[in-house]
């Protein structure tokens, strides 16, 4: 068992979000978007499709690539 004061300080993960968003968009605007593969998406079930439409008409409606 990992001893709990080897873990360090705990991490503000709205901070830390925020962070990875700057450096993003940093690297972005050097080198253009990062490639991320997608899954192909053959073995999903319509409930996951329908959600994932869900969230694709939000962030397409925002302007936001996820």
């Amino acid at each position: 068992m990992a001893d709990e004061q080897n873990w360090g300080d705990p991490i503000d993960l709205a901070e830390f979000g925020r962070d990875l968003a700057r450096r993003r968009a940093e690297y972005e605007a050097k080198n253009g978007p990062i490639p991320v593969p997608r899954n192909s998406g053959t073995r999903r079930t319509p409930s996951k499709q329908a959600l994932l439409d869900a969230i694709n008409a939000i962030t397409d409606k925002q302007g936001w690539r996820w």
